[in-house]
């Protein structure tokens, strides 16, 4: 297992195709996400005609649900997976929802309220943290879930370490993420989409042409399939598997800490 590397505060990392500063780019992620909260599951339904609900629900799937889990959501802000996870354990596990944006939480809870989930006894709790940095002690859950929230994260290789130090010994890491298309000719088509409509769809519905513009670009500056299943060996994460998804438009990563 490698530690992640120093960071000097003239580093500089990508956001989107712009390079930034590394002190920068958690701000300007936290920007974007507080501008798009309040339709960002209406934009997902949108951009993805809908097939977001069939990654979720396998990802979900690949969950080895026990009775009384303690369950780690990051990046969940609207609580899309803890609800679904919610589901599958038939209100038999403790979640926590931990996101960097404050307004995503406030869409989660709202959401959790309308659902009649929300309260000490619903089995959810939110918390606003960073995944490099995650507010909880040492081998603290069973599961730890990220979907499509690990390529916003400065420090990918941080956030990886910090996943294992919140996991249990044979705790299961699960991450959902758009990854990169291996089918010929798809690819192309997906690259034309991504950048001319989803910057529309993201001026039209959202009010926010930019944030959708970087999430394409996110996306292509992300790690392949490959890539990031060795950054999870690095960070000790073991029995790494890779399921892709619609061609590789996105992709499973699965995990244990050993």
């Amino acid at each position: 297992m490698s530690e992640p590397g120093p960071i000097s505060a003239q580093d500089t990392t990508h956001f989107g195709f712009e390079d930034v500063p590394v002190s920068e780019k958690s701000a300007r992620v936290r920007d974007v996400f507080s501008s798009v909260a309040r339709n960002y599951d209406l934009m997902n339904d949108l951009m993805s005609l809908g097939v977001h609900r069939a990654w979720k629900a396998a990802f979900v799937n690949r969950i080895a649900m026990r009775p009384d889990m303690k369950v780690l959501d990051v990046a969940g802000g609207t609580g899309d997976i803890a609800f679904r996870i919610r589901k599958k354990a038939r209100d038999r596990a403790a979640i926590t929802v931990c996101d960097i944006n404050a307004e995503m939480l406030q869409v989660g809870k709202a959401r959790a309220l309308d659902r009649g989930i929300l309260g000490p006894d619903a089995g959810i709790s939110w918390v606003c943290g960073d995944a490099e940095a995650i507010p909880a002690p040492d081998s603290t859950y069973d599961v730890y879930t990220i979907a499509f929230g690990l390529r916003n994260v400065t420090n990918i290789p941080a956030a990886l370490a910090d996943a294992r130090r919140v996991l249990r010994p044979g705790g299961q890491f699960l991450c959902l993420e758009f990854s990169h298309v291996v089918l010929p000719v798809l690819d192309e088509i997906y690259d034309r989409y991504s950048f001319s409509v989803l910057p529309q769809l993201g001026r039209f519905v959202a009010r926010d042409e930019a944030a959708y513009r970087y999430l394409a670009e996110s996306i292509r500056k992300f790690p392949n399939q490959d890539r990031l299943a060795s950054m999870m060996g690095e960070a000790g994460l073991e029995q790494v598997k890779v399921q892709n998804l619609s061609g590789g438009i996105a992709a499973i990563h699965t995990a244990r800490r050993i």
